[in-house]
């Protein structure tokens, strides 16, 4: 059984449509997620400040994007909200 990666879509105002992967760390110390765009791909973000300035992107919206991630070979569990001890878990993921 492949483990399931939490994601979160959220959506800019200018239409970007953003995946943030709150458990996955993208900075040493943990502070920062992993986030997935079709232009840039993988990079990282603040999710607190990306939750902030974004809202949450509609199924049909992020569709395109949750198949691109599946395609690269991410098993989605598709998440509204970061969990509480998502920067708990970041920082284990770095061990």
């Amino acid at each position: 059984m492949t483990d399931k990666t939490k994601v979160i879509f959220r959506k800019w105002k200018n239409g970007t449509i953003d995946a943030l992967f709150p458990e996955l760390p993208a900075s040493r110390n943990g502070h920062d997620c992993v986030a997935y765009a079709h232009v840039g791909q993988h990079g990282a973000a603040d999710s607190h400040a990306v939750i902030w300035q974004t809202k949450p992107a509609m199924p049909d919206e992020y569709a395109a994007l949750a198949r691109e991630l599946t395609g690269i070979g991410y098993a989605l569990d598709v998440i509204k909200r970061a969990p509480r001890n998502a920067l708990a878990t970041r920082r284990a993921n770095l061990a």
